[in-house]
């Protein structure tokens, strides 16, 4: 019934909506969600030696990592943030090697690793996530707690 481009136009809008009222903890998780869905594409490309694929599944979850990294907040916990900018940065280096040398045990790797962050992530409780964003509302509008 639906093509292949009715059905990409689709998830397309439908990731767009998703971003668009999602709040920031649930755009973190889209994120990282696709981060897994381009690698594993990027996987499958190597093992179809579909080069174009590889290069713009890889690009495109590279990108996706440093939109990740961006949205570190340094000021919450610097230590954590600067062990996860440098586990970000590794990501990168490693699917550019795995890029280069095909190697799709590097891309599990990489995945490996999102899927703990992303496991961590996703034990946030509700609460916790309400006290975060009062607290940065209450940051952002100069409103500290004494």
């Amino acid at each position: 019934m639906y093509g292949k481009k009715g059905i990409q136009a689709y998830k397309k809008d439908s990731i767009k909506s998703d971003l668009a009222s999602a709040d920031p903890h649930r755009v973190i998780q889209l994120l990282m969600q696709g981060a897994l869905e381009r690698l594993a594409l990027g996987k499958g490309c190597i093992e179809r030696a579909d080069w174009a694929g590889k290069a713009a599944a890889f690009t495109r979850a590279i990108e996706i990592i440093n939109a990740l990294r961006d949205a570190l907040d340094r000021d919450v916990n610097p230590e954590l943030v600067d062990n996860l900018d440098g586990l970000y940065d590794y990501m990168i280096v490693r699917i550019n090697e795995a890029s280069v040398s095909k190697d799709c045990a590097v891309i599990d790797h990489v995945i490996a690793l999102i899927l703990q962050i992303k496991g961590a992530w996703d034990q946030i409780s509700e609460a916790d996530k309400q006290q975060a964003y009062s607290h940065g509302v209450q940051a952002r509008s100069g409103v500290v707690n004494a």
